[in-house]
């Protein structure tokens, strides 16, 4: 049995809160994460330095790499198109902590694209039905050639990182994140589970207890004053 969080975009209190809730309930569940950590919401750096603390596993999503490549590969595309991306909140976030950026930009570097448990494939955006192709049963049982792969054009549209498209049917329950939802969805076709319910929004983050390919329970919270702004509700 694993929880799974959906995007926080800097949403720290109400990631304190949500993690509060799932703890009270399943006192020893592993917990993880579809990424996006930072960016639109106001509490970037608070959020990794917690996700660090509680020893969350989480899944690179577009904004971290993007936040990730600013200071590490500016001239790549991902660097480039990050200011444009939400990216004033997290540069403010930082501002009297820049101490901790290293640790943090290194604590991302080595984040996976996925986490493929025994009760869920987790991602950010993903396996686009793009991949059908270039993934076999064979392929999805060996993770360092998936991980090549899945590795390969991460600028894409139809990327790990960015996909809005079509899902890849796994065989297995995918959790992805990055498409903005009111509510967590659960395309049975493709048997994926979308849970960014768009806490930056003002609506709130949400999470899924997932055991053996079945949700359990949806647990969620209202996204708290401070954490973002209704500046971003066009996304609903």
């Amino acid at each position: 049995m694993v929880a799974v969080i959906g995007d926080v975009h800097g949403c720290y209190y109400t990631l304190q809160q949500l993690v509060d809730k799932i703890k009270n309930k399943y006192t020893d569940i592993e917990i993880f994460c579809v990424g996006d950590l930072v960016d639109r919401g106001a509490h970037s750096f608070e959020t990794i330095d917690f996700v660090i603390s509680e020893k969350i596993r989480f899944t690179l999503g577009n904004h971290d790499l993007m936040f990730y490549s600013f200071f590490k590969d500016p001239e790549s595309q991902m660097g480039k198109t990050w200011i444009y991306n939400g990216a004033e909140t997290t540069l403010k976030s930082y501002e009297d902590n820049m101490e901790k950026l290293e640790e943090h930009l290194s604590v991302l570097h080595k984040a996976p694209l996925f986490i493929d448990t025994e009760d869920c494939f987790i991602s950010h955006a993903g396996i686009s039905k793009e991949f059908q192709d270039k993934i076999s049963k064979e392929i999805l049982n060996q993770p360092d050639d998936l991980e090549k792969i899945v590795n390969s054009g991460l600028d894409d549209l139809n990327s790990i990182v960015w996909n809005r498209g079509e899902l890849l049917n796994l065989g297995k329950l995918q959790v992805v994140g990055h498409t903005h939802r009111k509510e967590v969805f659960f395309n049975e076709v493709t048997n994926t589970i979308y849970i960014d319910t768009t806490a930056f929004g003002m609506n709130k983050l949400s999470a899924v207890i997932v055991e053996e390919n079945k949700v359990l329970e949806i647990i969620d919270q209202k996204t708290f004053m401070g954490d973002s702004d209704s500046r971003w509700n066009y996304y609903l």
